[in-house]
């Protein structure tokens, strides 16, 4: 299993396009529209993302809209056999949307089809689709490590269940993050193959981050998407020049990663990484690789969905716990100036 595209649900499709065209330097692939839609196509590597927006009010997304801001709608993964799938999906108490129907793509032909899964989000499962358009060597963006769900209190073990029984998904990493002022619990699932890695967050106290985005988001959603980048000093560099909004890392955060022990960068790397105000986290004593992470303020206006970009040396692994307690302080703080956390 490995993710084949996220679809978002936006106000304006051409927009927002344009956006992950200037912005974070994607490739719009493809436009598709339907009496009542309009849908974009981006791509950045073996990224793809679609966008659509209503052109009537009958149309899927403007009803999305209706009860949820702009975000993401749909998470497609692409499986072996879709018929297997969807299957098994129903028979462990998935809601079908879509029975398994075949599409076509210029050619070509494909299977797909698609379940409910928490709050407004869906599954559309898909069996080896056409691909679009080309991969263009040399792209900012090489992948998605990771996307990340926000779920109501109490909700968390019942979702890492779900997606266990629907999907196969294990639990691998879980956290507790808490300062003074508020607390979450996540608990990342990984697909059978490793190819998707689904951390999931629940708040652990009534004033937590994640409770605003439920509130905003009025509901369960997906908070963020990391995307995979090989050089994260070369990437955050164009893109700032570009004008991208992220989040603002105090320097004071550097000289205390100097006060770490075994600090796995040279002086003139962690100059340039304060530079660019990115996040670095390690295991002390371990041999298993760096993790830098940066992340972008919420972009669709609301404190709702965000984007990460992280870079993995030396095959780092997991989701290192000084970075996401970094994360959690630094939304804290703009929780603190939007008036949402005393």
């Amino acid at each position: 299993m490995k993710i084949d595209h996220v679809h978002f649900y936006v106000e304006d499709a051409k927009v927002w396009r344009d956006w992950f065209v200037n912005y974070l330097g994607f490739t719009s692939v493809a436009s598709i529209h339907s009496f009542h839609t309009c849908t974009e196509a981006v791509k950045s590597g073996v990224v793809k993302f679609l966008l659509s927006s209503p052109l009537l009010p009958t149309s899927p997304v403007a009803e999305f809209l209706r009860q949820h801001p702009p975000g993401v709608a749909d998470i497609a993964f692409a499986v072996p056999d879709v018929e297997e799938a969807i299957a098994h999906a129903e028979i462990n108490g998935a809601t079908v949307l879509q029975s398994v129907e075949e599409r076509h793509v210029g050619n070509s032909t494909y299977k797909c089809s698609k379940i409910a899964a928490w709050g407004g989000l869906t599954h559309t499962l898909i069996a080896s689709p056409p691909e679009i358009h080309p991969t263009a060597p040399h792209q900012l963006i090489t992948g998605i490590d990771h996307i990340v769900l926000n779920v109501a209190a109490g909700e968390l073990e019942r979702v890492v269940h779900w997606y266990e029984k629907i999907f196969g998904f294990q639990p691998r990493q879980s956290f507790k993050i808490q300062t003074a002022r508020s607390a979450l619990y996540s608990q990342v699932m990984v697909s059978p193959q490793g190819g998707v890695q689904l951390p999931v967050n629940e708040p652990a106290s009534p004033n937590s981050q994640i409770q605003e985005f439920l509130d905003f988001n009025r509901g369960a959603g997906i908070q963020h998407i990391a995307l995979k980048t090989a050089n994260l000093i070369q990437a955050i560099a164009q893109f700032r020049q570009r004008g991208l909004s992220l989040l603002s890392v105090p320097q004071t955060y550097y000289k205390q990663l100097q006060n770490r022990p075994g600090l796995p960068l040279s002086p003139v790397e962690l100059t340039a990484i304060a530079q660019q105000e990115i996040l670095v986290d390690w295991q002390q004593d371990s041999d298993q690789g760096v993790l830098l992470q940066i992340f972008t303020h919420p972009i669709f206006g609301q404190p709702t969905f965000f984007f990460e970009f992280i870079e993995r040396r030396s095959q780092a692994q997991g989701f290192g716990e000084g970075n996401f307690r970094a994360l959690f302080e630094a939304i804290e703080s703009e929780q603190i100036k939007r008036g949402t956390l005393g």
